[in-house]
């Protein structure tokens, strides 16, 4: 496999609330995470980093301990979501600045050709097989909800002004519950987890035409298309190649 991954605070922001972790080719467990923080005075730095490190630190822990079965490895996703969560949630109690931080989380572990997914709020992950781009996750936001009941078109949600609200975040109660969903990764295929700051800014169809053309670092140059438009978001990128 090669992979690429790229964060940047874009051109609006002050903080970059975005965090990520890669595993490196080393590594036995294939492990992949992207959380985009929320919430003032630093809450958003604070509830991303602490997810994704409550997560990889669940799962590296507890992956030899079960069966290497589909279901017991969607379960440790659900469970590591749950945990970070807890996490979180316990920590925005501690401080009153903290309060109502939370973030957005996006798990990938790939094993044994398949991609274990764990999925909440509005970041992003993406499939591409065979010259078809596909959305792996369904985003928790109000405007996905109008686009669910028929209330707005696809296209009317790309510019709605309240694309940003969302229905559903790690660290903001004491449960959660995630999507957790397992999908093939085949020779060639291409997966792209991003942050809303990347969504906002280029269409499906242009990260398709980028990702496909193997350049040396897909994920940074996404990310400088990103901010050539405006960044007016944090922008972080993984990108991984079954090559």
């Amino acid at each position: 496999m090669k992979v690429f991954a790229k964060s940047d605070v874009g051109k609006a922001r002050q903080n970059n609330e975005d965090f990520y972790y890669v595993s490196s080719s080393e590594d036995f467990l294939k492990l992949y995470i992207l959380a985009d923080g929320m919430g003032g005075y630093n809450g958003g730095e604070i509830a991303s980093r602490l997810a994704t490190a409550a997560v990889k630190s669940y799962i590296e822990s507890n992956f030899n301990k079960i069966p290497h079965e589909r279901e017991d490895i969607l379960a440790l996703i659900k469970n590591a979501v749950e945990y970070a969560n807890m996490i979180v949630y316990e920590k925005s109690k501690e401080n009153q600045e903290l309060e109502n931080m939370g973030t957005t989380l996006e798990v990938c572990l790939i094993y044994n050709n398949k991609a274990f997914i764990g999925h909440i709020g509005d970041s992003r992950i993406y499939r591409i097989r065979k010259n078809i781009i596909r959305k792996l996750t369904v985003d928790h936001s109000y405007v996905q909800e109008l686009v669910n009941d028929g209330t707005i078109t696809k296209e009317e949600a790309i510019h709605h002004p309240k694309k940003n609200m969302l229905m559903k975040a790690l660290g903001c109660t004491p449960f959660v519950e995630p999507d957790i969903t397992v999908k093939g990764f085949l020779k060639d295929d291409i997966i792209v987890i991003c942050s809303d700051g990347l969504t906002n800014m280029i269409t499906e169809q242009e990260i398709y035409n980028t990702v496909i053309q193997d350049n040396s670092n897909t994920s940074e140059i996404l990310v400088n298309k990103a901010n050539e438009l405006g960044g007016y978001d944090n922008i972080t990128v993984i990108t991984i190649y079954n090559n």
